[in-house]
């Protein structure tokens, strides 16, 4: 069969590869390494409409993983105990070793270094380990699980938020979060400890030097910490904003390439996005500056005390009231004590752009959407199409009205056409019937049954869309003709594409239907994507077919050559076709005419016509641009 030529499915000598299978020598190896690949079950996914997701915090996240992080906690403990042991081990050293000549007592010391050394690497390789494989299983469920929350949304939702900042969401943003599980928590937890331990040993060493230090340090240091953090806050969160306006810009750009190429606005384009990214630069200044003032003024405050200690220290010392070996651990220990004090600097940025993320995402997971699923709701039974909108007023925004006081019923089996001039409320009326949106008075039903009262999956399985712009998903053509019923069998896929005509695309094609479409079906014209559309539609098989202007890309030949498709679609269903070009129209069981979202006429194409109204008047203008004349 065609399918199978150049790569498709069939066997591997029909698919034009110069060799397919594996050599001889290699048969043996390869099992080898099939027998060592792990089991990787095919995951399950549950999807609920009604779930709804609380504000997101760093211990909501953290709970379901509490004893792998108290394991890392355990390991930093054994890590700092490890890592500061060497001044009070000096100490020992020279005061007990080197002072009374006592060469057992250095070897002893040399020795407890020596371990403590050693403790140190395997504690903080097993730290490192737990908390990057925690950070990765965390950046994967919050990926998946705002993911999730994004396929809740309306479409409305779509309408009004850029897609560069929910991309942002998903990749900058989750990428902090996980620096922050990763690099941020623990090693903060890692530099907290660090910093009490060596409070305790220098009060331990002297209480005195130890209280004269802190009376020098806190209160600086704390004037300086409030100053960072409530600074820092507002700047990190300006370069969360920042970077989602840069993917948006990048995004769009992107998206409309052909346009902007088209229109010679490649200048202008760079212009935009110069400014765009120079204003994500100056927000980074901030953040910089903020972080360059804090860090060397933190340096010097140390300096300045370790100076203190150092002179005071003396005089004790020729006093007699220090020994050298106190000193010298006493130093070390200050030393020690304003280390994590600058990787708090630093880790305080990874916090705050974290803390930053989360407050981004939270934003997103608490939005709700307007077309809810009713927590009772019911699962529509099989239908038969019968569709009344009954006094229906709906608009995008409440305060403008697209359609104002609407009833109409079409009746189960019957085909019927909208027709009117753009902007009308045509398109509107079919996103009700998908429930796309809600109208803010009367009711859309399904057989009698209040679409808020059913399921979205129940509802939108029997319905069918065939939009004026179809969209293909990077993939194969068999995996866009699929896509609403992956267990379509090969019979079924052939019996369609026989249908609407596409053998012909598909014979000329290097792969066949295997053949990569890429993205947004960029490698097919506009008629090749609207026939892969309408295939599409026939596969699933719905009760109800929403047609929306499904022929207005297709050259008059093809169009005539699919209506018998369309005749072989309709058949036993409901279709609700919105047309421009009356061609379709002529097809159908009743046509509406809308005017300002309101439904003027109704009625057979051919009493329309004796009414010599609005539809008469568009028919007449049809059939005045058009080359042909209706049959």
């Amino acid at each position: 069969m065609i399918w199978t030529s150049g790569g498709g499915r069939g066997p591997a000598p029909t698919r034009g590869l110069p060799f397919a299978g594996v050599p001889t020598e290699l048969q043996e190896r390869v099992q080898e390494i099939r027998d060592k690949e792990p089991d990787h079950s095919i995951p399950s996914v549950e999807f609920s409409q009604t779930t709804r997701n609380k504000d997101l915090t760093i211990r909501s996240l953290l709970r379901p993983y509490l004893p792998r992080l108290l394991l890392a906690i355990g390991f930093v403990t054994l890590e700092t105990i490890a890592a500061q042991s060497g001044p009070f081990l000096t100490k020992i050293g020279i005061d007990e070793g080197i002072r009374p000549g006592n060469k057992t007592v250095l070897l002893q010391v040399a020795l407890a270094a020596l371990f403590a050394v050693i403790g140190q690497a395997i504690f903080g390789w097993r730290r490192i380990a737990i908390t990057i494989r925690l950070g990765e299983i965390l950046s994967k469920d919050t990926r998946v699980k705002v993911f999730s929350h994004i396929q809740r949304l309306p479409v409305g939702f779509f309408t009004k938020e850029k897609t560069g900042r929910l991309l942002s969401r998903m990749t900058s943003d989750i990428d902090s979060l996980t620096a922050l599980f990763q690099d941020g928590l623990v090693s903060i937890a890692l530099q907290v400890l660090t910093m009490c331990f060596v409070t305790g040993m220098i009060f331990y060493l002297d209480p005195f030097l130890a209280l004269i230090t802190f009376i020098l340090v806190i209160p600086s240091m704390t004037i300086l910490t409030i100053w960072y953090h409530r600074s820092s806050e507002k700047a990190f969160s300006q370069v969360r904003d920042r970077i989602a306006d840069v993917l948006s810009d990048l995004q769009e750009s992107l998206t409309g390439i052909r346009v902007i190429i088209a229109m010679n606005r490649q200048k202008h384009n760079i212009l935009h996005h110069r400014n765009t990214v120079g204003k994500y630069r100056d927000t980074n200044f901030r953040t910089a500056n903020i972080n360059a003032i804090y860090g060397p003024s933190s340096e010097m405050i140390g300096i300045a005390s370790q100076t203190c200690v150092l002179v005071i220290g003396g005089i004790m010392l020729k006093n007699g009231d220090l020994q050298v070996g106190t000193l010298t651990a006493f130093i070390l220990y200050l030393t020690q004590f304003f280390a994590p004090i600058q990787q708090l600097v630093q880790l305080y940025t990874v916090y705050q752009q974290g803390q930053a993320s989360l407050g981004k995402l939270t934003e997103l997971l608490v939005t709700t959407s307007d077309v809810p699923e009713a927590p009772n709701a019911r699962s529509l039974p099989p239908v038969r199409g019968d569709i009344l909108l009954d006094h229906v007023t709906f608009g995008y925004d409440a305060a403008t009205p697209i359609l104002s006081d609407i009833t109409l019923h079409i009746q189960a089996g019957e085909t019927f056409a909208l027709v009117g001039e753009t902007g009308a409320g045509k398109s509107t009326v079919t996103k009700l019937i998908t429930r796309f949106h809600d109208p803010q008075q009367g009711t859309v039903q399904v057989d009698g049954i209040d679409l808020r009262e059913v399921t979205f999956e129940s509802l939108r399985s029997q319905l069918g869309v065939v939009p004026q712009e179809p969209f293909l998903f990077h993939g194969s053509i068999r995996d866009n003709l699929i896509f609403s019923r992956s267990e379509t069998s090969q019979t079924e896929i052939q019996e369609a594409c026989d249908a609407v005509g596409l053998n012909e695309l598909i014979n000329r094609l290097p792969h066949g239907i295997d053949t990569q479409v890429h993205e947004r079906g960029s490698s097919l014209s506009s008629g090749e994507r609207q026939l892969l559309s309408l295939a599409r539609a026939f596969l699933s098989k719905p009760r109800v077919l929403i047609l929306d202007e499904a022929t207005s890309n297709l050259d008059p030949k093809t169009e005539s050559s699919i209506e018998h498709a369309l005749d072989l679609l309709l058949e036993d269903s409901t279709a609700i076709i919105i047309a421009h070009r009356l061609t379709t129209a002529l097809r159908a069981d009743r046509v509406a005419v809308m005017h300002a979202g309101r439904i003027i006429e109704i009625g057979t194409h051919d009493s329309l016509l004796a009414q010599n109204g609005h539809y008469a008047s568009l028919y007449r203008t049809w059939i005045s641009h058009s080359d042909t004349s209706p049959s």
